[in-house]
């Protein structure tokens, strides 16, 4: 496919559509999480200091979810990334060439979103910390921008010919180059589920319902039960959506990502009952 070369050259730098869509993904989820801080009437300007924190945290919370669960196309496993004499090349520049560890090359390998919503949390939470500001409240704007700049960003798997599904025959089914192909489906006919288009489809729902949550049940909303919700709607999507993807982690014989997805919703599913239990009234 011929988008997965394609860039903008400036100078001797190239700079690949992928990592320009996870941007905007990011910087279009910021600025729904600022109108919402702003709708409730706090200065959304903090948001925008906060987005650095979060990038960052994401960033390395994604890289270490895919290094713990790198997907067996990889042929390679969590201890391949922790031996530091493997490098390998994440600049150039004619014949210039800059090599880190390979658990550092996040442009060879992948980023694992569970792991980037969990670093970049953490990192808010400092950074909320540090600004005296209520977490669960900026969580909560931030849950809708979160479910946006994911349904932005997953287009960037196109790009990459990647996070594609079973074998399918129905008309929207992906083309994919041989050299991107996981073994044993290598049939120059098949085409295959566009899991990415799934997954961002059930991103941009997610986020339309945080919206109308946030509007029309704002009476009976607790702080932190927008990310909450958010925290059972992902995990579900992801969940279901794995049941046809191809190349999944395993552990022990049980798809890792699939189980991990499976814990998480329901333990939020259960801490949003447990926050909005009736309590019984007893006379006195």
């Amino acid at each position: 496919m011929f988008l997965e070369t394609a860039g903008i050259h400036i100078g001797g730098i190239f700079i690949h559509f992928y990592g320009l869509i996870l941007v905007s993904g990011a910087f279009v989820g910021a600025w729904l999480t600022a109108r919402e801080a702003a709708r409730n009437g706090h200065n959304p300007e903090p948001i925008w200091d906060a987005l650095l924190w979060a990038l960052f945290g994401g960033i390395v919370g994604a890289r270490l979810w895919h290094i713990l669960t790198p997907p067996p196309s990889m042929g390679v496993d969590a201890g391949y990334y922790f031996d530091l004499t493997n490098t390998l090349p994440v600049f150039q520049w004619g014949t210039f060439v800059v090599r880190l560890p390979a658990a550092l090359a996040i442009n060879n390998g992948g980023l694992g979103i569970p792991g980037g919503v969990i670093g970049g949390a953490l990192a808010v939470w400092v950074f909320c910390r540090r600004r005296n500001l209520p977490f669960a409240r900026v969580v909560d704007w931030a849950a809708p921008g979160l479910a946006l700049g994911q349904f932005i960003a997953r287009w960037g798997n196109l790009v990459n010919q990647e996070l594609y599904g079973a074998p399918t025959t129905l008309p929207w089914g992906l083309d994919i180059d041989a050299a991107h192909r996981i073994l044993g489906f290598t049939d120059p006919a098949l085409r295959f589920h566009p899991l990415f288009l799934y997954e961002s489809l059930g991103s941009g729902l997610i986020c339309l319902g945080l919206l109308y949550i946030a509007r029309r049940h704002v009476a009976r909303l607790r702080d932190g039960d927008l990310f909450v919700i958010y925290l059972i709607a992902y995990p579900t999507l992801r969940f279901f959506l794995d049941f046809l993807r191809l190349d999944n982690n395993q552990t022990l014989g049980i798809n890792t990502n699939q189980s991990i997805m499976l814990v998480v919703a329901v333990a939020a599913g259960l801490y949003l009952a447990y926050r909005h239990r009736h309590r019984r009234q007893h006379p006195t």
